[in-house]
């Protein structure tokens, strides 16, 4: 934040300057001479810029005392104004300036994005997934020689600064994102980001990495919906595939990393039409109607339903979980819009 107030700060108040001698001359010589507020700007203008030109209108001895004084006052201070603002352009602050006004621009107009906190091997793997899945994001990474590499679809969505700090967290619009995901190497700082990010927004989904075996449960215990142990999933999975190859790498091809043409996606009770809420499956007709398979079923007490049949109720807090190609996810979706 002080970054971006000293950014705006050398930008603004070399122009501020000028103004203020601008507006200080024009009124000057409206009261002196009565000049008229064009001649007076004018007057002013050549004055200021040392031009040489010849006065606009003859000059009392108090408009001439008040000339030499606005030629003192403003030759420092025109002097200084120009060459900071050309310095400020040529060391390429001036880009770099208003590419962080479209950036804060475009953050304040996200609504239901995630925000990725790091962006090492795990942080780089979600954003990858997330892009696929066309979900807008917005990245957060502590190392301007990481951030300025950048080459993702979203990249115009980058905040180099440490996600540890609040008001990063809120120039990432956590106010209004859906889901945090915090992949930093430290537990502490993972920790920390999931306290800051709870109190800040109640409802958010926070997922947070952990290294160490005892870590989950403080994360948890700090607002984190879900922790995730890379290490531990990594072996486990590993073990998997050698126990049940097939198994693993067809549910592999269904889930988020698997093949663009298969999706397994949930559906909330909200986004159900009221007038099938509180109904059965089979008064779904999903499969009739969209060609996707309902495959699972989790109850408003969060237990999982493999399969669930067709004269399982739809209530409230409830999910479905459904199975399709991506041509039967969209038409499911145009079905409950």
């Amino acid at each position: 934040m002080f970054d971006g107030f000293k950014s705006y700060y050398r930008f603004y108040a070399p122009l501020l300057i000028l103004l203020g001698v601008w507006l200080m001359g024009t009124i000057g010589y409206v009261i002196i001479d009565n000049y008229t507020w064009f001649d007076a700007f004018y007057m002013t203008i050549i004055t200021v810029a040392t031009v040489g030109y010849g006065e606009v209108a003859p000059l009392s001895h108090s408009g001439k005392l008040f000339t030499a004084f606005l030629i003192i006052t403003s030759f420092g201070t025109f002097a200084y104004a120009v060459s900071s603002i050309t310095k400020f352009v040529l060391d390429g602050e001036f880009n770099e300036f208003f590419k962080n006004r479209k950036l804060n621009k475009t953050i304040e107009d996200l609504t239901d994005h995630v925000i990725i906190c790091g962006y090492g091997r795990n942080g780089r793997q979600a954003a990858q997934v997330l892009k696929k899945h066309n979900k807008r994001f917005v990245v957060i990474e502590n190392d301007l020689k990481v951030t300025s590499s950048f080459n993702h679809k979203f990249k115009d969505l980058v905040l180099t600064g440490n996600s540890t700090h609040d008001d990063v967290l809120i120039k990432a619009g956590i106010f209004r994102a859906k889901a945090l995901i915090t992949t930093l190497p430290v537990d502490a700082d993972n920790l920390f980001i999931v306290l800051t990010a709870r109190n800040l927004n109640k409802n958010l989904t926070i997922i947070s990495r952990a290294s160490e075996d005892n870590s989950d449960t403080k994360l948890k215990i700090a607002g984190a919906d879900n922790v995730i142990m890379p290490d531990k999933v990594g072996g486990a999975h590993m073990a998997s595939l050698v126990m049940k190859p097939d198994v693993m790498e067809f549910i592999d091809h269904i889930t988020a990393e698997g093949g663009d043409n298969i999706n397994l996606e949930e559906i909330s009770f909200n986004k159900i039409p009221d007038e099938l809420k509180n109904k059965t499956l089979k008064d779904l007709e999903i499969r009739n109607r969209s060609g996707a398979n309902i495959i699972g079923y989790k109850t408003a007490m969060g237990e999982y339903i493999v399969n669930p049949s067709a004269d399982t109720r739809i209530i409230a807090e409830s999910k479905l979980f459904v199975l399709g190609t991506q041509e039967q996810i969209n038409a499911l979706k145009k079905i409950l819009s």
